[in-house]
């Protein structure tokens, strides 16, 4: 990251670092004590990315002495949302909250609790333009005419990790680039005795439904995935997921595939080297390169040669910040100004270097780019490349569904089944379609 924007310089530093450190102290202390805005952000970061988002926010202070930025952790994303709700309810609001990227309809339908960005930054005069962002990932969090309501900040996307050292013992050259390669190259690696199993999954509902049929230009659900309107149902019991998920568990019986639970629980698979390959999130990158003991790469998420000729974009995962209503004037236009700030190519692609999430402009990534850390850091621009190879379709944009979070788990109870062999995949996915569009039923009556 640029140091030129803050206060004092490092060169000013080293120059005098004991006057240096009590002068720039001296320097914020006054300055929080004379900012009359004062803005919290309640947020989901945990750990080291916790006090990324902490430094993000000191740096901020220090850049001006208008506002103070005060971020506060709140547990999980499940509880920081319930936080920021029961908070609005009783009038005691933060100004911003992270929001994972399935309660985006919760957070659209709110009404009266939210402050759409793009209104934020236009009442306060903020320059913004929405084209600056990368259209997969700012498309997720924009309305159907292209207004945004929410700040992409952490956003990934699936990719595929593989063990080259596995590859390479069993012969392997290359990662395919569609399913039926890498069927081919998985039952290489099994036979070859190189791994006990061929690929494992993080994240099941999202990688293997969701962003399956992103990739090959299905849609998840009607009403363009939910962006259309409330009345939107699932539909993937009745496209190529069907035969995706029989693929898959065709897999498992011969060691091509192994499921190995929800969310993150399958990579240690990965990580053990029991499997030769994992698709998992682009900001797991980092996990991988601690927990890996061999020679590791990143692929694409292939794509389904019997469905489509050229890949779409996959779609994200992560979050985005939402602008709570009740804030007042002199609040909303410090918001203004650190969603400028936050959007900068020197703090975006800090942000992305260091976590491994996407960065949300394009500037970002050609500044990351060009200072060498994809060409030192083999294998992390492939999920840019990723998302930035098409342009988003209906079925690429991202789901706007309500109550996804249920009908996650509702997904994923039913692959649980047909893994264990206990249900036949359609009659698996079927229930999960059913109870999935009983939660979005239920929504729609909430909200209409």
């Amino acid at each position: 990251m640029s140091r030129s924007l803050f206060i004092p310089s490092l060169a000013w530093r080293r120059a005098a670092p004991g006057l240096a450190g009590t002068l720039a102290a001296t320097l914020l202390s006054m300055g929080s004590a004379q900012a009359e805005t004062q803005i919290e952000w309640w947020h989901a970061m945990g750990g080291t990315l916790g006090e990324k988002v902490n430094e993000i926010a000191a740096d901020f202070n220090a850049s001006q002495d208008e506002y103070v930025v005060k971020p506060v952790f709140k547990g999980n994303y499940t509880e920081t949302m319930t936080s920021a709700i029961a908070a609005f309810r009783a009038g005691k609001a933060p100004q911003i909250v992270q929001i994972y990227e399935v309660g985006t309809a919760t957070m659209m339908y709110a009404k009266g609790a939210i402050v759409p960005v793009y209104q934020l930054m236009a009442d306060a005069d903020v320059d913004f333009d929405p084209n600056a962002y990368l259209s997969a990932v700012a498309g997720y969090y924009t309305t159907a005419d292209g207004k945004m309501l929410s700040l992409p900040f952490n956003s990934s996307t699936p990719v595929t990790y593989v063990n080259r050292d596995i590859l390479e013992k069993a012969g392997v050259d290359e990662v395919p680039t569609t399913w039926q390669g890498l069927g081919k190259t998985l039952e290489k690696v099994v036979d070859s005795g190189a791994a006990q199993c061929g690929l494992t999954t993080t994240w099941p509902s999202w990688v293997m439904l969701e962003n399956y049929s992103a990739r090959n230009d299905i849609p998840f659900a009607s009403k363009a995935n939910g962006f259309k309107g409330l009345d939107a149902r699932l539909q993937f019991n009745d496209t190529a997921v069907v035969d995706h998920i029989q693929r898959l568990n065709q897999w498992q019986q011969d060691g091509r595939f192994a499921y190995g639970g929800r969310k993150d629980d399958a990579a240690p698979k990965f990580y053990s080297g029991e499997c030769a390959m994992m698709m998992g999130s682009s900001a797991s990158y980092a996990g991988v390169r601690d927990n890996a003991d061999f020679n590791f790469g990143v692929a694409p998420l292939p794509y389904d040669a019997e469905v489509v000729d050229t890949p779409n974009n996959t779609i994200i995962g992560g979050a985005s910040l939402w602008v709570l209503d009740g804030a007042s004037e002199a609040q909303k236009e410090g918001v203004a100004a650190f969603f400028k700030y936050l959007s900068s190519p020197e703090v975006q692609a800090d942000w992305h270097q260091f976590t491994g999430y996407l960065p949300i402009t394009t500037a970002a990534a050609k500044l990351t780019r060009e200072q060498g850390f994809y060409d030192e850091n083999p294998g992390t621009d492939v999920a840019i490349k990723q998302m930035t190879g098409s342009e988003p379709t209906e079925n690429s944009k991202g789901l706007r569904l309500g109550n996804m979070v249920q009908i996650r788990d509702v997904i994923n109870q039913a692959l649980e089944k047909i893994f264990a062999g206990n249900i036949g995949v359609q009659e698996g996915l079927d229930q999960a379609v059913e109870k999935g569009n009983a939660l979005l039923a239920k929504f729609q009556r909430a909200n209409s």
